[in-house]
């Protein structure tokens, strides 16, 4: 794990930093007990060509700020480039998904309500912990993501395009 960029860390919870297999590093900066579940902020590393799977958030929209490399973003009919210093927002039941650029990408995460920062921390390894060889347990991800309201649409490198109806309206 040492070929991956060093993240921000809160310095009141330094041990707040995860790895969900080898294809995000997160660092979670403010979580919904700080904000009474207002937002929260991760600080991310997606390595190059990494994806995630088409989805769509049925409790929080999810904002992403762009501090290094590039993000693509499919987000309902538009698919919008993001480079350092780009800012976008994610609305809520908007199927989606996110791949980093040729050299990777650094962002900020902003969910509100809060949401995201718990599936990391449920979900992922503790970066203490993390091996070069550290694999995502899918099943436990697929299985937090579904009880906190996200829906999985199809796999990395799927995008909306690709969904034959309209996104599902799970409440």
């Amino acid at each position: 794990m040492s070929d991956l960029p060093s993240l921000s860390a809160n310095p009141d919870h330094p041990d707040r930093q995860y790895v969900l297999g080898q294809e995000l590093r997160v660092s979670i900066l403010t979580s919904a007990e700080e904000t009474d579940g207002r937002h929260d902020v991760v600080d991310s590393f997606m390595p190059a060509g990494a994806a995630t799977p088409l989805h769509a958030h049925t409790r929080y929209e999810e904002r992403l700020w762009v501090s290094s490399g590039s993000l693509t973003v499919w987000a309902g009919d538009r698919k919008v480039t993001l480079r350092s210093g780009d800012f976008y927002t994610i609305p809520l039941r908007v199927p989606h998904a996110i791949a980093a650029g040729p050299d990777g990408a650094r962002a900020l995460n902003i969910s509100s309500p809060a949401g995201f920062a718990e599936l990391i921390a449920r979900a992922g390894t503790p970066l203490r912990l993390a091996t070069a060889t550290t694999a995502l347990d899918v099943e436990l991800f697929n299985a937090l993501a579904e009880e906190m309201g996200d829906i999985l649409l199809g796999p990395p490198g799927a995008t909306p395009a690709d969904l034959r109806s309209e996104p599902p309206t799970r409440t």
